[in-house]
């Protein structure tokens, strides 16, 4: 059995741009940060999703991850059955991309596992969705096109954010038709001294499907308000949302500002950025 960790991402800066096909030519900063879904692969006696200690996963063709398995597979044209298990950790429809992520994942494990290579699950990868090429990558990233280019930049360190979920599911299809009723808004920007030093010369920051998803889900900006009032400083939206996160100088801090988070949070996270979009684990 492989395992591997499909790690979390956050979009520090998502600019928009009018759609000329099915999807909007994005260009953005995206991170890889510690929060994560571990996903297990191995041969079976037949085709198996499961969540960890039998918790629900969306099956079969529904579920991304397994999606990502059995295009590898079928790339390998073999008909060797699989089991997938998924430990879900990262909340669903969140902007945080883990879907996209448990799919970068399981292209890696069964890319493993039958034999194909990083360049051919990296074609693979811009079939399956926007975030996908980015989580299989992961790091630091310059993304633009529809998600498919992804420039990795060095590193930007020496900060942790503290992530809140607030208690709504935000539809990203219904976040980007309102942008586009709304004539394609820009989103508020976050500079100067309100970054990390890290940061400073990539910014400043703003997320352009902002005005959109608080349309969509008025209690999103309520809900940054009321975070921005009890910790002092700005708080930006990742995605279409509605997870909103804001920035600190290291993970304890981070956590002591979540003790002081709105009540109600569907989720809440202190996390560091880290190097990949994916790892092998258990010494693979």
């Amino acid at each position: 059995m492989m395992r591997a960790l499909a790690y979390a991402k956050v979009n520090l800066s998502l600019h928009v741009a009018a759609a000329a096909g099915p999807r909007h030519p994005v260009s953005g900063l995206f991170q890889s940060i510690a929060w994560a879904d571990r996903l297990s692969l191995e041969t079976a006696e037949e085709d198996v999703i499961a969540g960890e200690d039998g918790r629900p996963v969306i099956a079969g063709a529904d579920n991304l991850a397994w999606r990502a398995a059995v295009a590898v597979r079928d790339l390998a044209e073999t008909e060797r059955a699989m089991a997938l298990t998924l430990d879900k950790q990262i909340p669903a429809a969140a902007g945080l991309g883990g879907g996209s992520a448990d799919a970068a994942a399981a292209l890696a494990l069964a890319g493993s596992l039958y034999g194909v290579g990083p360049h051919a699950q990296s074609t693979l990868a811009a079939s399956l969705g926007s975030d996908v090429p980015f989580c299989l990558a992961g790091g630091l990233a310059h993304v633009s096109g529809t998600g498919e280019v992804v420039e990795p930049l060095d590193p930007a360190g020496g900060y942790a954010l503290a992530l809140v979920v607030p208690p709504v599911e935000v539809s990203t299809a219904a976040v980007y038709a309102v942008w586009d009723r709304l004539d394609g808004p820009v989103g508020p920007p976050t500079g100067g001294n309100d970054l990390p030093p890290s940061l400073r010369g990539l910014g400043p920051l703003r997320n352009d499907l902002y005005p959109a998803a608080v349309a969509v889900a008025p209690e999103i900006d309520e809900w940054r308000a009321e975070m921005e009032s009890r910790w002092g400083r700005p708080v930006i939206l990742t995605g279409s949302g509605p997870t909103l996160f804001a920035f600190f100088v290291d993970e304890a801090e981070a956590i002591a500002a979540l003790e002081a988070a709105p009540v109600g949070a569907r989720a809440l996270h202190a996390a560091e950025p880290v190097g990949r979009g994916w790892e092998f684990v258990d010494g693979h």
